[in-house]
């Protein structure tokens, strides 16, 4: 998956700016997941192939570790049954102590509650967080994912495992608004995680058909929030500056907010964000030099943990992202996906000017997904037609490994 291109900014839809007031004192709560308290209520979202232990060590080091990290998934048998590139990716860093939190997927409740056993009792995770939004064709049609909430009893059933597996640690769910807007499920899947124990619930306030284009429909936020009452819920969709989590906050009165698709390249935006929540302006967005710098420590760390040529891999796809708007940085990236060697990514990265101002108007730019929305989300057959099963089917997914 390499970084966009220039051409792909933001949709011009109405979309009006929020207001570029920061928090007065007092004005939001710290968010609380049973024992674990985030203040600022920021999290950062869970991204396959992209929150790993090096990206969440960058996020952190912008915002002094103030925020809650979430791992990218790992999917449950693959863990229990020891593949090694999901225990590779469940790995943390020497820094993450007293807030490991990772993301687990499965569709199968004894893998799932298998894996939290262990990654409490064995590993020492803080936090567990459970996938009930991915939109991907393969998982849908295999009833994972953003399939699942669609049969609230099979919903059920994961969650209770998981929480029993989780002990005293907390398991929060993080979901869509449904498969599409004839088939909302978001209301149906708060519910059931208030009741089999989740500590909180994230909303993605689109459908899986959207996948991740449109704008977000806060409103859905409002409304679970005003339908769930007794764990926080949190909104997630287009927080792409602090003024965006600030006024999600206002509008929805949601308990926190998570950031996704707004920090890749950009992973002092948490730092931004906690200025603003502090009731501070938030410092200029860096020149060109410093997103550079913040390139090469990004390159450090992925090394160090992947090695050179798989950690060289993984940048790949975040140099678009980084250089997102930068005059001439778009005559660099044909070389910048290919890169393989540290030495030959500083190289590339001379003849950037290091004084260029940051390009403001690629702040709102689509970043990691395309702008397209699926036709018709893929289920399997019959799916509909069973919604009171609580039956968990094979889903390939669980056997990938990640």
């Amino acid at each position: 998956m390499d970084g966009p291109t220039d051409d792909d900014l933001g949709e011009d839809d109405g979309w009006q700016a929020p207001p570029r007031v920061v928090a007065k004192p007092g004005e939001f709560a710290p968010l609380h997941i049973g024992p674990l308290v985030v203040d600022p209520p920021v999290v950062l979202a869970p991204m396959a192939g992209i929150t790993n232990a090096p990206f969440r060590q960058l996020c952190r080091s912008f915002s002094a570790g103030r925020c809650l990290y979430v791992s990218e998934m790992i999917t449950a048998r693959a863990f229990v049954e020891g593949n090694a590139k999901t225990l590779k990716l469940a790995s943390f860093g020497p820094d993450e102590t007293g807030r490991r939190s990772i993301q687990l997927y499965g569709t199968h409740e004894g893998a799932l509650g298998e894996a939290a056993r262990i990654l409490v009792h064995e590993w020492g995770v803080e936090h567990i967080d459970m996938n009930f939004g991915c939109p991907v064709r393969k998982v849908t049609a295999a009833g994972g994912g953003s399939a699942i909430p669609l049969r609230p009893k099979l919903m059920a059933r994961i969650v209770r495992a998981v929480v029993k597996g989780a002990a005293h640690v907390p398991v929060t769910i993080k979901f869509r608004k449904g498969i599409d807007d004839q088939l909302l499920t978001f209301l149906d899947a708060g519910r059931v995680g208030e009741q089999e124990g989740a500590r909180s619930l994230a909303l993605h306030a689109r459908t899986a058909a959207q996948l991740y284009s449109g704008r977000a429909d806060w409103n859905a936020i409002t409304e679970l929030k005003q339908a769930i009452h007794t764990i926080p819920v949190l909104g997630n969709g287009d927080i792409f500056e602090p003024w965006d989590a600030l006024q999600m906050m206002r509008q929805t009165g949601c308990d926190g907010v998570v950031v996704g698709r707004g920090c890749l390249g950009r992973p002092w935006l948490f730092g931004d964000i906690v200025a603003a929540f502090d009731g501070k302006e938030p410092p200029p967005q860096p020149d060109l030099g410093a997103v550079k710098a913040t390139m090469r420590e990004h390159a450090r760390l992925l090394c160090a943990f992947f090695g050179e040529h798989h950690g060289m891999t993984q940048l790949r796809k975040f140099t678009g992202w980084y250089l997102k708007g930068f005059p001439g940085a778009k005559r660099q990236l044909g070389a910048l996906h290919m890169v393989k060697t540290m030495a030959e990514f500083e190289e590339l990265l001379l003849p950037l000017s290091d004084h260029t101002p940051y390009p403001l108007a690629s702040l709102r730019a689509r970043r990691c997904k395309s702008g397209r929305a699926q036709d018709q989300v893929a289920l399997p057959e019959g799916f509909l037609d069973a919604r009171d099963d609580d039956i968990c089917l094979a889903d390939p997914m669980e056997m990938d490994g990640g």
